[in-house]
């Protein structure tokens, strides 16, 4: 196993890595909108933070030596389900080769966060 970690994503707020390299498949941590440049989240709409969690998810996989096309699966957390549209239009500019997915409302998210998302992906 290889630990991924790269300052162009937020740094784990908890005991875990960004990401986790084992064999040929990348296996990201869920991904918040928290903005890495300013260590907080600065998005306030699903779109915004649908967009913000998407980047820092291309961004482990680009430090993992990666790209959104190679990703097989995702599983998506909503603070709110009547989001799932919104978070869709944004969600789909990301991941254009269409991942198997999962998508549940939770009742909380870190930080307060409306949305979060992790991946899997080949190298």
């Amino acid at each position: 196993m290889k630990i991924i970690s790269t300052k162009d994503a937020p740094g784990a707020i908890g005991p875990y890595s960004q990401a986790i390299v084992n064999g040929d498949l990348v296996f990201t941590s869920g991904q918040i909108p928290i903005d890495p440049a300013v260590g907080e989240v600065t998005a306030v709409t699903i779109e915004e933070q649908t967009e913000q969690a998407c980047k820092n998810v291309a961004a482990i996989l680009a430090a993992a030596g990666t790209d959104m096309e190679h990703v097989i699966k995702t599983t998506c957390f909503l603070a709110d389900m009547g989001d799932f549209a919104s978070f869709n239009a944004v969600y789909a500019k990301f991941f254009v080769s269409k991942p198997a997915r999962s998508c549940v409302a939770v009742k909380t998210l870190p930080k307060n966060v409306l949305c979060e998302i992790e991946a899997i992906a080949c190298l």
